[in-house]
C-alpha cells in the first residue's frame, strides 16, 4: 500500500468500510454471506494494511477497531462479562512462524495448545452452582442474544453439572454432517428450501422460537474456554479443558500440547488432510499459547487476543460443467451473473450455482457456456468459479455474449468506467424496487414486520405499489384480496406500516438505500442535519465536514437527493405523514434523568457485574446519551468503572490501574 497517496487511502478506506460493514451484517446478523469467506479475509486484509500505512486515517468506527457483527431483534439481550472476541488468522506457513515469534519475543519459551476449529456459532453457557441460567450468542462480541430456551433443548449440554460449580465456559454450537443430511432430506421431501451447510443449519436452528424445533434437530456443541478462570484450580489452557470435562460439559478430544512451531504445523498438515473423516465440519485449526499468566503477559488488541491465532484451511476446490449464467438486478441496479452448474458434491454439501462476480471477471477469465470450471468453497453460500479447464474445452465453443439488457426491464445496461459492474439505471425497473422495498421494511431500516420478500413481490405484481411510499396507502381490503392474507394479517402488517411513521429520521434516511450510506452514516447524518429538508439541501463538501464521513459517501449521498425521483419520493412519505425529523435517544428522559449533567461528557466508562437497578444495555444508553463513551474493556483510558454484583476481573484490573470505581450506589446517588 506504499504506493498510494493519502488522499487515495481515504478514498479506498471510504469504499472498503462500508462494503465490509454489509459483509460482517450478512454473516454475522443474517447467516446469509454472499462473498466468501477468503474473499472477505481479502477485504479485511487490504483494510488492515491501508491502516497500518496511515495510521491517521484509522475510525473509530473502522471494522479492525471493533469486534464485529451486529444483535439481533427478537430475543432478550445478554451483555457479556468480558467481550466474546475474534481471533487473528494465519493463511500460510509464514504468517504462522511470525506468529511464533511474535510470542516468543513477548514471553520467551512456551507451550501451545492446537484445537480443532468447529464451523459453528460461538455461545456462552453460564452455570450457578452446577445448574444452567443463561446461554448467549456472541452477538457483536459486547452484547448477544438470550438462547436459554433453545440450548435447554440440546441434549449434550447438561441442564445440572457434575459439580455444583459457578463458571462461564464458552464454545461452539455446531450441526454434526449426519443431522445436517437427515435434515435436509426431510426439508426436500416436504418441499421446503435446503439448508446450504451445516452453520446455515446450526444458525437456523438456535434463531427459531420454537425450542421442540431445536430438540429434533440434534445440534451439538464443545466447549473450548473457562471464563474467570482465576476462580479454578488451573493455570493452562490443558487443565482448563480437562476441568470442563470434569464437570460434565463436552470438549473437542482432538486437541494437542506441543512445543514447537513445526509440531503445530504438523498437525495443521494431519486435520487439512482427514477433516473429511471427521463427523463435523472445521475450517481451520486454532493454536493458543498454553499458559494463562503467558496469555495475561501477552494481553489483547481491540478485536482479539495476542496469544492465539486461527489458521484457516485453503478453500476446497472441485470440477463441474457450466450450464447456464443466470443475471439477478439488485437494489442499486448492479446485474450479477450467477453460474448454473452439474451438481457438485462440495466442502460438505451440494452445489448446483457459484458466483461470477461481474462482467470483468467473465471475460478475464473467458468463462462460457458448456466450459468444463473449478468450483471453490470454504463454508460459504455459494461458491465462486475459480478458473476454467480450458484444454477440456470443445472445439466449437464461442464466448459468452454478455447482456446489453435488463433481464427484468429491458432496458439498456451500461458499464461505467469506475465499476466492474454492469448496471440497470432505470429508476423505474420493478426488480429494483422489489430489493429497495426488501431493503426499507428490514429490521434496522423502517423495521415494518410482516413484510417479506414474498408478500412485496405479491404487492408488486398486483401492481398495488410502485415504490416504498406507495406502501402507506395501502388499503385493508387491497390486502386481504391478496393470497394467504387473512383479515388478521392484514390488521397486523397495516399496523407494523402506521407504526413505522414515527421511527426516528435515521431509520429512514438507510432504508432509503442510498450508495454507500450504511447505519453508521445514516445516524451521522440525522444527527448533524436533525430534519430531512436539511439532509436534502446539504452539500458534498458540508456533509464530508461531518466526523466519520467521507467524501465518497459524501458525494454518493449529494447525488442521491438531487435525483428529481428521489424528491419525488421524500414527497410521498411527506404527504403520508412519515416522520422527517431525528428524534435521538431518550433513554436518560425516559428513566427520569437530567441530560444537563455534564460529569460524564467525554468519560470513558467501563460496566462489570450485576445490576440491580438497570440492564445492561439500558445503563450504556443512559450514559451514551449523558455524554459517555461506554466500552468493554478496562484500560489505562478508563475514567471509570461501575461495579455491580459479583465483579470479576475487569475490577481487579481497575484496581491495579488505579482506576475510579463506584458501586451501584454511588452511581444511583449521581444520577438522581
Amino acid at each position: 500500500m506504499s504506493d498510494l497517496s493519502m488522499q487515495e487511502a481515504k478514498d479506498r478506506l471510504d469504499e472498503l468500510i462500508p462494503e465490509i460493514r454489509h459483509h460482517s451484517h450478512q454473516y454475522y446478523v443474517e447467516d446469509h454471506p454472499s462473498i466468501t469467506d477468503e474473499a472477505y479475509d481479502q477485504l479485511y486484509q487490504e483494510l488492515v494494511s491501508i491502516e497500518s500505512e496511515f495510521p491517521e486515517l484509522i475510525a473509530e468506527d473502522s471494522p479492525t477497531q471493533r469486534v464485529g457483527g451486529e444483535v439481533l431483534e427478537g430475543f432478550d439481550k445478554v451483555s457479556h462479562d468480558s467481550p466474546m472476541l475474534s481471533l487473528g488468522n494465519a493463511f500460510n506457513k509464514e504468517e504462522l512462524l511470525a506468529f511464533d515469534t511474535r510470542v516468543r519475543r513477548e514471553v520467551g519459551a512456551v507451550e501451545y495448545h492446537c484445537e480443532l476449529k468447529i464451523d459453528g456459532l460461538a455461545v456462552s453457557l453460564k452455570y450457578e452452582n452446577g445448574h444452567l441460567t443463561q446461554a448467549a450468542t456472541r452477538g457483536d462480541g459486547q452484547v448477544g442474544e438470550d438462547i436459554t430456551a433453545n440450548v435447554r433443548a440440546i441434549r449434550p449440554i447438561p441442564l445440572k453439572l457434575k459439580s455444583p460449580v459457578t463458571i462461564e465456559a464458552r464454545g461452539e454450537i455446531y450441526m454434526p454432517k449426519e443431522s445436517f443430511l437427515n435434515l435436509n432430506q426431510a426439508r426436500e421431501e416436504d418441499g421446503k428450501n435446503l439448508f446450504a451447510n451445516p452453520r446455515n443449519a446450526a444458525a437456523g436452528t438456535l434463531r427459531n422460537l420454537d425450542p421442540k424445533v431445536t430438540a429434533r434437530r440434534q445440534l451439538n456443541i464443545f466447549l473450548y474456554s473457562l471464563n474467570q478462570y482465576e476462580q479454578q484450580d488451573v493455570s493452562t489452557q490443558a487443565e482448563a479443558l480437562r476441568f470442563i470435562d470434569e464437570i460434565g460439559l463436552r470438549t473437542n478430544k482432538e486437541r494437542q500440547v506441543v512445543h514447537e512451531i513445526e509440531e503445530v504445523w504438523d498437525y495443521i498438515q494431519h486435520y487439512q488432510t482427514h477433516r473429511a473423516d471427521l463427523p463435523y465440519e472445521i475450517d481451520g485449526i486454532v493454536i493458543k499459547v498454553n499458559s494463562f499468566q503467558q496469555q495475561d503477559a501477552m494481553g489483547y488488541t481491540v478485536k482479539a487476543p495476542k496469544w492465539a491465532i486461527a489458521y484457516k484451511f485453503p478453500a476446497e476446490e472441485a470440477f463441474t460443467t457450466l450450464r447456464e449464467i443466470e443475471w439477478t438486478v439488485g437494489r442499486t441496479g448492479v446485474v450479477t451473473p450467477t453460474a448454473i452448474m452439474d451438481p457438485v458434491q462440495l466442502a460438505g454439501t451440494t452445489v448446483s450455482r457459484a458466483s461470477l462476480h461481474n462482467v470483468d471477471l467473465i471475460q478475464a477469465k473467458d468463462v462460457r457456456l458448456e466450459d468444463r470450471v473449478v468450483v471453490r468453497k470454504a463454508g460459504d453460500i455459494i461458491p465462486e468459479v475459480v478458473r476454467v479447464d480450458k484444454e477440456a474445452r470443445a472445439g466449437d465453443s464461442t464466448p459468452y455474449k454478455i447482456p446489453t439488457q435488463c433481464p427484468v426491464c429491458q432496458s439498456d445496461l451500461v458499464h461505467l468506467d469506475d465499476e466492474v459492474a454492469l448496471r440497470c439505471i432505470n429508476p423505474s425497473c420493478i426488480a429494483q424496487q422489489k430489493e429497495r422495498a426488501i431493503h426499507f421494511v428490514s429490521r434496522n431500516a423502517m423495521n415494518i414486520d410482516g413484510l417479506g420478500p414474498q408478500l412485496i413481490s405479491q404487492l408488486f405484481e398486483a401492481e398495488l405499489i410502485a415504490d416504498t411510499a406507495d406502501l402507506y396507502t395501502l388499503k385493508r381490503e387491497e390486502l386481504i384480496a391478496l393470497d394467504r392474507i387473512g383479515e388478521k394479517s392484514a390488521d397486523n402488517l397495516l399496523s407494523a406500516i402506521e407504526q413505522s411513521k414515527d421511527n426516528s429520521l435515521e431509520r429512514l434516511l438507510f432504508g432509503l438505500g442510498i450508495r454507500y450510506v450504511g447505519q453508521k452514516a445514516a445516524t451521522l447524518l440525522a444527527e448533524t442535519f436533525d430534519h430531512m429538508d436539511q439532509v436534502m439541501l446539504a452539500k458534498p463538501d458540508e456533509i464530508m465536514a461531518i466526523d466519520g464521513i467521507g467524501d465518497v459517501i459524501a458525494q454518493s449521498a449529494a447525488e442521491f437527493f438531487q435525483l428529481d425521483e428521489t424528491k419525488q419520493l421524500i414527497d410521498k412519505y411527506k404527504q403520508a405523514n412519515v416522520n422527517m425529523t431525528y428524534r435521538g435517544s431518550h433513554a436518560a428522559e425516559e428513566a427520569g434523568i437530567e441530560t444537563e449533567d455534564e460529569f460524564f461528557k467525554e468519560k470513558t466508562v467501563v460496566l462489570t457485574g450485576k445490576l440491580t437497578h438497570f440492564k445492561r444495555s439500558q445503563l450504556k444508553a443512559i450514559l451514551t446519551d449523558l455524554g459517555a463513551h461506554v466500552v468493554g474493556s478496562v484500560s489505562g483510558n478508563t475514567d471509570l468503572l461501575i461495579a455491580g454484583e459479583a465483579a470479576g476481573s475487569k475490577l481487579d484490573k481497575a484496581k491495579s490501574l488505579d482506576v475510579e470505581i463506584w458501586d451501584e450506589e454511588t452511581l444511583m446517588t449521581r444520577l438522581s
